[in-house]
């Protein structure tokens, strides 16, 4: 049954036994930040006291009935989430109003918004999207509301100029807006004066003559977080001297002990850094709240035990989240046999979820290494994370996060320097399964034919790759690098693996396409099978405006640091009129590329190649290696450098007039 979709002013009835409301409000692009809020009201449309406004710096109210969870990446974009208990909303609370703001753009740069409500279980109650915002720096996108002994979910789609601050008084809630002194630390009062030291050694005089009682309200400034450095160890007497590691491979022995520390050290690292617990159970569809995690819970079923690895437990609002966790580290293999088991155990205890974690690498969000019977998933959902992902989660919070903690910048550098130890277990990309060379001289030999069935798995594997590029990138860049397909290839794995397939018979190539944001082109990197070469490549719009030779010349400046044997490929308007000379060439010759065409140049694509690794696995001189290497250096040397064209502004025709 699909989801309704709201339009502006349209209601629906929430079904009976809800009593649970997550609430997503998304956006698309991922370089701003929306913040989401939600105000508990009366029947005269106003709070009932300033607590009843939920938002950043005032996360849940006071009955815990509405909470505010912050805000996550996603493949599609970003999103800020606000859970609602039902049952626990005062009889006085009318209607919960459901908001999102910006302090640095107006909402109507955000392009397409969305809000979505959903059940405990995940299942979408209602939507609404909306671009109708301009000016706005907050919008009400809709809220729940009390009918007849009903809850009922409306879409409303109402703006504020005037921000959040703006939208929270019209609402009842006393705003502070004084420009007060932050961080007093010590105040020295002489007569009728004193002076203050903040915290930042600043001094500065204050009056203490006819002051007025200090205002209460609400600071809808948002805080600023200080991140922390990684301790540095100083006092080493000499080369030979080596710190300490929390977590030690010395001795790792069989592939149980193995799995053993991987998850011991993950789940203390999760308890020791909050912020890190947050983002991996985000990803396994947890609430924000404290985190908990537990090592081989034994649970019975039947006359027999059954132990998962650990047991994450989150608890909020007078409810306690639980998932049991599978573990694989190395070679091993998740079966569906061990998973069935922990889904019938977390559904006789009323659990929600069973996550597993491997070195498997899902190919799309969703997706899962090991399919069991959709029967046992009515009440209890499965879904699985990889090392690598732990891995890019941990690089992405300490390359672009905001911890302001020293020691558990230590302690999450350490777990990532464990995890990458090959005795740890946990890799992040290594092998392209059992297939790949049969498929790969298959190809060579031109005997590939799309029916293949060896050649489907490996397609899943390069799908798997691609994303694998993507989230190392996201890491690296602190953007969120997307492995892009046609839509309707995105969401149908089958589809996506035979295409991958049929392209792979037809042309001998793997190609991958990668979106970066604000980067000049996207990153396409293409493994021809047949030649044994990666090339990656992304095309850039030519200036508009100005000559051919300007054109290339603003490319050649861009480029002064980019390898000689880049191929540059200049296409025009009539496409009979391509041409392409290494980069060497063009520096010696301008010209060359642009001599004696007659039809406007119009984009430039740009291709670095490189030698292919033939081996399964393994960094020296295997396949992934050598594509993982070509993507970084394309990226570093040829496209990070480049910006896209910006005409200049027209010039005035208006002569100055002398008045006399």
């Amino acid at each position: 049954m699909n989801s309704p979709i709201l339009t502006k002013g349209q209601n629906i009835t929430l079904p009976a036994e809800v009593t649970e409301l997550d609430v997503i409000v998304s956006w698309v692009d991922p370089e701003r930040d929306l913040d989401a809020s939600a105000l508990l009201v009366g029947a005269d449309s106003r709070v009932r006291s300033d607590a009843d406004f939920v938002f950043y710096n005032q996360p849940e109210s006071p009955e815990a009935a509405v909470r505010y969870l912050g805000s996550s990446s996603t493949d599609e974009g970003k999103q800020q989430r606000v859970s609602i208990y039902l049952n626990s909303l005062p009889t006085d609370v009318e209607k919960v109003v459901i908001a999102g703001s910006s302090d640095e753009h107006t909402l109507g740069e955000f392009g397409k918004l969305a809000l979505q409500v959903r059940d405990r279980s995940g299942s979408v109650l209602g939507e609404y999207f909306t671009a109708d915002a301009t000016s706005e720096r907050a919008f009400v996108f809709g809220e729940v509301y009390r009918r007849d002994g009903a809850w009922r979910l409306r879409a409303v789609g109402q703006g504020w100029d005037s921000g959040l601050a703006g939208l929270a008084q019209d609402f009842g809630v006393d705003v502070d807006e004084n420009d007060t002194i932050d961080n007093v630390v010590v105040v020295e009062v002489a007569g009728s004066h004193a002076q203050a030291t903040t915290t930042t050694g600043e001094v500065v005089d204050v009056s203490i003559v006819d002051v007025d009682p200090p205002k209460r309200g609400v600071r809808t400034k948002k805080p600023v977080a200080k991140k922390a450095a990684l301790p540095q160890f100083t006092l080493a007497g000499g080369e030979g001297w080596h710190a300490a590691r929390l977590f030690s491979v010395y001795g790792v022995g069989s592939g149980e002990e193995q799995e053993k520390r991987a998850t011991s050290a993950l789940i203390a690292t999760m308890q020791a850094v909050r912020p890190f617990a947050r983002a991996i159970c985000t990803r396994a569809g947890a609430p924000s709240g404290p985190f908990e995690g537990y090592l081989e819970v034994p649970f019975v079923k039947g006359e027999s035990k059954v132990v998962p690895d650990g047991v994450f437990r989150v608890s909020r609002a007078g409810h306690v989240w639980t998932a049991l966790l599978e573990v694989k580290t190395g070679t091993g293999k998740l079966t569906k046999e061990q998973l069935e088991n922990y889904l019938d155990v977390a559904k006789r205890h009323r659990y929600e979820v069973v996550l597993s974690l491997s070195n498997d690498i899902p190919a799309s969000v969703g997706e899962l290494p090991v399919q069991v019977n959709k029967a046992k998933l009515n009440k209890v959902s499965l879904r699985h994370i990889s090392w690598s992902e732990v891995i890019h989660e941990a690089r992405m919070l300490l390359s672009h996060g905001d911890l302001a903690d020293s020691l558990q910048v230590w302690i999450l550098s350490e777990f990532v320097r464990y995890l990458t130890h090959p005795k740890s277990g946990a890799t992040e990309f290594v092998d392209m399964g059992r297939h790949w060379v049969a498929v790969r001289d298959s190809v060579a030999a031109g005997t590939l034919r799309a029916s293949d069935v060896k050649a489907l798995s490996v397609a899943n594997t390069w799908a798997s790759l691609s994303r694998h590029l993507a989230l190392r990138m996201t890491a690296d860049l602190g953007v969120t690098v997307k492995h892009h397909l046609p839509r309707n290839l995105s969401s149908d794995p089958q589809a996506r693996n035979e295409y991958i397939v049929e392209q792979l018979a037809t042309t001998g190539c793997l190609a991958a396409t990668l979106r970066i944001p604000d980067a000049a082109g996207d990153v396409t990197v293409e493994a021809d099978l047949r030649t044994n070469k990666i090339q990656c490549s992304t095309s850039v719009d030519a200036p508009t405006g100005v000559t051919a030779f300007r054109r290339a010349s603003w490319l050649l400046k861009q480029l002064k640091d980019a390898p000689a044997d880049v191929l540059v490929e200049a296409v025009f308007v009539d496409a009979s009129e391509v041409s392409c000379e290494n980069l060497a060439t063009v520096r010696a010759d301008t010209k060359s590329l642009t001599s004696g065409r007659v039809s406007e140049l119009r984009r430039f694509t740009l291709t670095s190649p490189s030698k292919m690794g033939s081996k399964r696995s393994g960094s020296a001189a295997g396949f992934i290696g050598s594509v993982t290497d070509g993507v970084d250096a394309f990226y570093r040397d040829v496209v990070q450098p480049l910006k896209p064209w910006v005409p200049s502004a027209p010039e005035s025709t208006t002569n100055s007039i002398d008045p006399e």
